[in-house]
C-alpha cells in the first residue's frame, strides 16, 4: 500500500460511458459522469422509450423487446450498443448484468472497461458456497454450517443434523430470498430441501445449496468497501438494513444505532479482509448478520454499487460513483482510511409501486402526478416522470427518498416530512406505509432487527394505513364527492351550477371506491351543493358536512377553468373546523385520484352510468391484479370454489401473485389461459355465487 495518494497521474482510459441500466440508478450514474466531464449513453427497452434516463444521457440507443431478457439482460445487445456509440466503458448500475462474471469478462475481451470488479471476483463472491470457503480461509467470521461440494440428499441430511436447529437452507448462487428455506423441525427438512433446490434451479440455473445455523432476529449490517488497482483498501462505515420484508430491504440507515466505534472497527477490518481475499477493485459491500451480543458473521459480498449507497454518501460527503469511475480509470483511491470521516445521520426508504393494503401487490399504470420534496435535507433519487407508465416488466421500486440530519432523530423527522411532501398519484405506492414504519416507537428507539416488520405488523395492519379498499371515513367520501363535483361542474358534465342566496340545490352523486387490486368496489351515495363562493354542503349517509375548498392557492370560484384530464392539483380542505392539504388529480378514465395524507385512493364517478353498475354484486369476477403473464389457471368451467381459494397465478415484476375467488360458488366461465399476457383488471374468471344457505 502506498502512503500518499497524490502526485500519481494517469491518462483517462475512456471518455464516454454507457450505463447498462434503467430508471433511477441510470440517472444517478449519469449525473456524476456529466459532472466529471464524461459523455453518457443510455440504453432502453421498448417500454422505456420515453423514460427519463433516455433524455438525461447525451445519447440513447434502443435495445428492443420488453422483458429484461430481451433488453437489459442481453449482453450481446449491450456490447453492440457500446460499440455503436463509441463508449469506452460500461457502468452496470445494480441488478441486471452488474454481478454477471461472464459479462465482465466479455467487456474485457471487447476492450471495454467494466466499471466494477474483475470477473474472477464476481464469480467467487457470486457463489455463497465458494465465497464462504474463501472467508473461512481469510479468518472472516462465518455462520456455522455446511458449504461442501457433495450435494446429495444423504450428505445434506447428515450435515444438517450436525449444524442443528433452527437451520437455514440457501441457494448458493441466490439472493433476494429465493431458494431460501428455514427449518425448525427435521421432519420438515426433506420437503424444504426439495423446495429450495427446485426454486434455486429455476431462479439461478444452479441447484447448489449451502446449510447454515439460522440466526433468529439478528441485525443486518453491511460495510461499504473500496479497493483500487494499486492495492489500497478502505471501508466507508456501515449501513443498517435490518428492516426487511421477504428478505428485501425497506429502510436503510447510516450509521447503525446498534454499532459503536469498537464494533465498527472490527467489522470494517473483516470487510477489508474479505476484499483482499479476491484482489477486489471498485465498490463492494460486505454484508453481515449481527446477534444481540454484537457477534457478527459473514453473509455475502455484493460486487456492485448498492441501492442504499446514498446514505453512505450523505454521512461521508463522498460521491461513490465518482470513486468508481476514478478507480476504473486506473487512479488510486482519493482518501486513505485515516482521512475518512463521518458526520450526521442519514436514512433511506425505497418508494415502490405496490399496494400494502393488498399484501404489497406490485402495481402498474400511468403516473398522473409526480412531485418530489423540496424540503431541506431531503434527497430524492428517481427515474420516473409525470405521465410515465409503470410496466410489469421490471422491479417495482420507482424512487428512493433519503434524508440527513445532525442526529438520527433529525433524520427521522425530516424523512417523514419528506414523504409527506412527496406526491405520487395514478398507481398505489408504499409511501404511507413507509411513513408509518418510521414513526413506530421501536424504530425511533433504534431497536429494529430483521423481525421488526413481522412483529410490528403481525395483527393484520401490515399496511400501516387506516383505509382498506371498502372502508373510508365520511370526511374522505365528502372530500372526494366535492372534488369530483367541482371537476365535473367545470367540465360541464353537470348543469352549470352557480351559488345564490336561495336554498342550496343538491346534486346526487354515486361513487365507487376502487381498491386497485381486486373487484371489491363499494358503492357510495352522496349529495353535494354549492353554498358559497368556495363553500359546499355534502351529505353522506346520515351525515351533513360543510366544506370549503382552496385549490392550488386560489378559491375555486375564481380559478381558470382549463383543467387537463391528467393534471394534478393540491387543495386545502376545511372540514369540521380542521384544515388539511390533499393531492388529487383526474386521470384519462375520469377517475379521481386522491392522497389525503393517509392513503392513495381511486374514486369512480358512476352517477350517469347504467343502473346495473350501481349495484355491489361482490367479487363474482376474478380480475388480473396488474399487467402480467398468467402462469397457471387452476379451475375450469363447472368447478365449485370456496371464497379465498386460489384460482389463478399471475407473474409480474419478477414475482408470482395468487389470484383468489372473492365468493363461494361455481365457475361460470374461464376467459383466459396459462401463458397469456393480460392487462390490469381484465376479467379472467367469472363465478356464479352459491345461494344463501347452500353448502358452499
Amino acid at each position: 500500500m502506498i502512503d500518499r495518494l497524490d502526485g500519481l497521474v494517469t491518462m483517462d482510459k475512456f471518455s464516454k460511458i454507457l450505463v447498462a441500466n434503467r430508471s433511477e440508478i441510470a440517472v444517478r450514474v449519469m449525473r456524476t459522469a456529466h459532472r466529471l466531464g464524461y459523455d453518457t449513453v443510455a440504453v432502453y427497452s421498448d417500454p422505456d422509450r420515453k423514460a427519463p434516463h433516455t433524455s438525461f444521457a447525451n445519447q440513447a440507443i434502443g435495445l428492443g423487446g420488453s422483458a429484461a431478457s430481451e433488453s437489459y439482460l442481453n449482453a450481446d445487445k449491450i456490447i453492440a450498443a457500446a460499440k455503436q456509440a463509441g463508449a469506452g466503458a460500461i457502468h452496470p448500475g445494480y441488478g441486471f448484468l452488474s454481478e454477471n462474471a461472464e459479462f465482465a469478462q466479455r467487456c474485457a475481451a471487447e476492450d471495454l472497461i467494466f466499471i466494477g470488479p474483475s470477473a474472477s471476483a464476481i464469480e467467487l463472491m457470486g457463489s455463497k458456497r465458494l465465497s464462504k470457503l474463501a472467508m473461512l480461509k481469510s479468518k472472516v467470521p462465518c455462520i456455522p454450517g455446511y458449504q461442501g461440494a457433495e450435494q446429495d440428499d444423504a450428505t445434506l441430511t447428515k450435515q444438517a443434523k450436525k449444524v442443528g436447529l433452527p437451520l437455514m437452507i440457501k441457494a448458493s448462487a441466490g439472493g433476494g430470498g429465493r431458494g431460501m428455506r428455514i427449518v425448525h423441525s427435521f421432519d420438515d427438512f426433506q420437503s424444504q430441501l426439495d423446495a429450495a433446490r427446485t426454486e434455486a434451479a429455476t431462479a439461478f440455473g444452479s441447484d447448489e445449496l449451502i446449510l447454515e445455523r439460522a440466526l433468529i432476529e439478528p441485525r443486518h449490517i453491511e460495510i461499504q468497501i473500496f479497493g483500487d488497482t494499486q492495492g489500497n483498501y478502505v471501508h466507508l462505515g456501515e449501513r443498517d438494513c435490518s428492516i426487511q420484508r421477504r428478505h428485501q430491504k425497506v429502510v436503510e440507515e447510516s450509521p447503525s444505532p446498534f454499532v459503536g466505534d469498537e464494533l465498527r472497527a472490527k467489522m470494517g477490518s473483516a470487510a477489508i479482509s474479505a476484499a483482499q481475499s479476491c484482489d477486489y477493485v471498485g465498490a463492494g459491500t460486505v454484508e453481515f448478520l449481527v446477534d444481540a451480543n454484537g457477534e457478527f458473521f459473514f453473509l455475502e459480498m455484493n460486487t456492485r454499487l448498492q441501492v442504499e449507497h446514498p446514505v453512505t454518501e450523505l454521512v461521508t460527503g463522498l460521491d461513490l460513483v465518482e470513486w468508481q469511475i476514478l478507480v476504473a480509470n486506473g487512479q488510486p483511491l482519493p482518501l486513505l482510511q485515516k482521512d475518512i470521516t463521518f458526520a450526521g445521520h442519514a436514512i433511506e426508504v425505497r418508494l415502490c409501486a405496490e399496494d400494502p393494503r393488498a399484501d404489497f401487490m406490485p402495481q402498474t399504470g400511468d403516473i398522473v402526478l409526480w412531485q418530489t420534496s423540496n424540503l431541506k435535507g431531503v434527497r430524492t433519487d428517481a427515474g420516473i416522470c409525470q405521465g410515465q407508465t409503470i410496466s410489469p416488466f421490471y422491479d417495482s421500486m420507482i424512487a428512493k427518498v433519503i434524508a440527513s440530519g445532525q442526529t438520527r432523530d433529525d433524520a427521522i423527522r425530516t424523512l417523514r416530512q419528506g414523504l409527506n411532501s412527496t406526491a405520487i398519484l395514478g398507481v398505489h405506492s408504499n409511501k404511507h406505509f413507509l411513513h408509518t414504519v418510521l414513526g413506530r416507537q421501536r424504530f425511533i428507539e433504534g431497536h429494529a432487527n430483521t423481525a421488526f416488520l413481522a412483529e410490528e405488523f403481525s395483527n393484520g395492519d401490515g399496511a400501516g394505513i387506516e383505509y382498506q379498499s371498502n372502508d373510508v371515513d365520511v370526511n374522505t367520501v365528502a372530500i372526494a364527492s366535492c372534488l369530483l363535483f367541482i371537476r365535473s361542474t367545470l367540465a360541464h358534465s353537470y348543469p352549470n351550477v352557480k351559488w345564490s342566496s336561495a336554498e342550496p340545490l343538491f346534486h346526487t352523486m354515486v361513487l365507487t371506491l376502487d381498491g386497485g387490486v381486486t373487484a371489491n368496489e363499494s358503492v357510495v351515495n352522496s349529495r353535494v351543493a354549492l353554498s358559497g363562493s368556495n363553500e359546499f354542503i355534502v351529505q353522506v349517509h346520515d351525515s351533513t358536512l360543510e366544506l370549503s375548498v382552496e385549490w392550488d392557492g386560489k378559491f375555486v370560484h375564481g380559478v381558470n377553468h382549463s383543467y387537463g384530464a391528467s393534471q394534478g392539483h393540491e387543495a386545502v380542505i376545511e372540514i369540521g373546523g380542521e384544515r388539511q392539504s390533499v393531492h388529487w388529480a383526474v386521470n384519462g378514465k375520469n377517475q379521481l385520484l386522491l392522497d389525503n395524507g393517509k392513503a392513495h385512493l381511486i374514486f369512480n364517478d358512476i352517477t350517469y352510468a347504467p343502473a346495473s353498475l350501481h349495484q355491489d354484486t361482490g367479487n363474482t369476477e376474478v380480475l388480473a391484479a396488474m399487467d402480467g403473464a398468467l402462469v397457471d389457471i387452476k379451475v375450469q368451467k363447472g368447478d365449485r370454489v370456496v371464497k379465498g381459494q386460489v384460482v389463478a397465478v399471475l407473474e409480474a415484476m419478477k414475482m408470482a401473485h395468487q389470484l383468489k375467488a372473492g365468493v363461494a360458488g361455481e365457475v361460470e366461465v374461464v376467459l383466459a389461459k396459462a401463458g397469456q399476457q393480460v392487462k390490469t383488471r381484465q376479467v379472467l374468471i367469472s363465478i356464479t355465487p352459491a345461494k344463501e344457505g347452500g353448502s358452499e
